[in-house]
């Protein structure tokens, strides 16, 4: 192929990307646009009040829009995209848990969504919900953590997992290069996302559009770096979080970080599983009401490996709150 070929499929390719881009930026997006100082949320709600469930994504997430008709199923279900994710606006403050807290508060009372709240926080996520309980605890009846983190082994991270870290970061700046030049929307088009992940197609299409969507911009990516960038800063914030007396907490507890395959050996997969056995020991005592779900058949990745279980936790957490 010559050279002026290659050139012409580059730039209409590039084309290609931008027009598509450009597309779907028109659409509407499902929920409400917030203004939360300057710059705005996302927030999307389905289902009755009583209870309201407020879902708070993994490091960078999005992945509560393929659950989100379940869960209205209990009550009212709200989604809300962090800064940089989503529909939501970029925001000008670090990406750390205290930070994120008061931007989802302020959200909440803006968009008027009246408390007490069922706080559902999966990996990262569980920092947050942990920090916001701590803050207002008039405001939460209860907890659902998903595979959650805990500061103190999070902290004191042994080298090879402080190096794995470091290279999931090197892989969000290579991302969000590749979602300027186009290349993440090209791998969107033609279903790479679930080549690599098959158990995606398990979803609505229509979720995992407003899932891929967000990882198609390089906001998206951005914001990964910088929520991962302050995880150290985050954990030294949620330190203050640790005992919530006889709050129902119910805890799901993945089988592995990674479910063993041909790439795993390219990880320190079993200095990365002690470092969660710990982190769930220490998850158990922040209540003495605490349950501890087994998912079995799920990496980290519980949201997509075995989203029926996060369903189990939340009728558990019900039963808890509402039996007679």
């Amino acid at each position: 192929m010559s050279l002026s070929i290659r050139i012409i499929l580059i730039i209409t390719t590039t084309l290609y990307q931008a027009i598509a881009c450009y597309l779907e930026n028109q659409k509407p997006p499902p929920g409400k646009l917030f203004d939360v100082g300057g710059y705005h949320l996302h927030l999307y709600t389905l289902g009755e009040a009583n209870p309201t469930i407020i879902l708070e994504h993994s490091l960078g997430g999005i992945e509560g829009y393929f659950l989100v008709e379940k869960l209205a199923k209990f009550g009212r279900v709200c989604i809300y995209d962090r800064a940089g994710c989503g529909w939501s606006d970029h925001s000008p403050y670090p990406r750390t848990s205290s930070q994120i807290v008061e931007e989802l508060d302020t959200l909440l009372t803006q968009a008027k969504i009246q408390p007490p709240y069922i706080l559902i926080g999966n990996s990262f996520g569980s920092y947050n919900v942990r920090l916001y309980t701590h803050r207002f605890p008039e405001k939460v009846m209860g907890m659902v953590l998903i595979d959650g983190l805990y500061e103190k082994e999070m902290l004191k991270m042994p080298i090879q997992l402080q190096a794995l870290k470091l290279f999931f970061i090197s892989g969000f700046i290579m991302s969000t290069f590749g979602s300027i030049l186009g290349i993440i929307q090209l791998f969107r088009k033609c279903g790479i996302f679930e080549l690599i992940k098959p158990e995606l197609r398990q979803f609505s299409q229509e979720s995992r559009n407003y899932v891929k969507r967000s990882f198609c911009r390089s906001k998206h990516w951005m914001t990964m770096c910088r929520e991962m960038l302050n995880l150290n800063n985050s954990g030294n914030q949620v330190t203050i979080a640790n005992q919530f007396g006889s709050m129902p907490i119910v805890s799901i507890k993945a089988n592995s970080f990674f479910q063993p395959s041909w790439w795993s050996f390219l990880i320190p997969l079993k200095a990365a599983n002690n470092l969660r056995e710990e982190m769930h020991k220490n998850l158990s005592n922040l209540s003495t009401n605490f349950v501890q779900l087994q998912a079995n058949k799920s990496g980290h990745f519980v949201w997509i490996d075995e989203p029926d279980i996060i369903v189990e936790a939340v009728k558990i957490l019900l039963d808890k709150l509402y039996k007679k």
